[in-house]
């Protein structure tokens, strides 16, 4: 009568493990990615007198259009108390890079707008990220890519209990 060994050894793992499916390269090129957009956006922000998250504002704003976004929107949006989202509209404002226009659907409220000078500053930085897509994604590949990014940020926020 023949028995059944078990498969695992007192000096291997219990825990079934899977082939390799690419996850830990994945994992890793995108921590990489990560230190180098921190790079870029420093360095870029920085030449022209901003901070990162300074940028990471402006960018915001330049993905609304011309609808404009309130005070509260981008502190959620970026993290931010209301005390350092104050700051940080007085700093771009003095720069020139953004406006306060009274919000037409509550007079209690303002909407943030950026200016030429803002709508240069996404450009610039933008135009960077832009070439380093052209340099090595092929055009075939990069719609299929940002949905890969949409979908890969969705599933981020959904493990987070971020909103998207």
């Amino acid at each position: 009568m023949s028995s059944t060994v078990p498969t695992t050894s007192p000096t291997t793992s219990a825990v079934p493990t899977r082939p390799d499916d690419g996850i830990a390269a994945l994992v890793t090129a995108f921590r990489l990615l990560q230190t180098q957009h921190s790079r870029v956006l420093h360095h870029e922000s920085s030449i022209r007198g901003l901070n990162p998250t300074d940028s990471r504002f402006v960018f915001f704003l330049a993905s609304a259009d011309d609808l404009g976004v309130t005070p509260k929107r981008a502190g959620e949006y970026l993290e931010l108390s209301t005390g350092a989202m104050t700051s940080l509209i007085d700093r771009l404002e003095q720069g020139g890079h953004i406006e306060r226009r009274p919000n037409p659907d509550d007079r209690r409220s303002i909407l943030l707008h950026l200016t030429p000078s803002g709508e240069a500053i996404a450009q610039q930085i933008g135009a960077v990220y832009s070439a380093a897509f052209r340099e090595v994604i092929a055009p075939d590949a990069r719609e299929a890519l940002a949905e890969a990014f949409t979908r890969f940020g969705n599933a981020l926020a959904r493990r987070s209990g971020a909103s998207a």
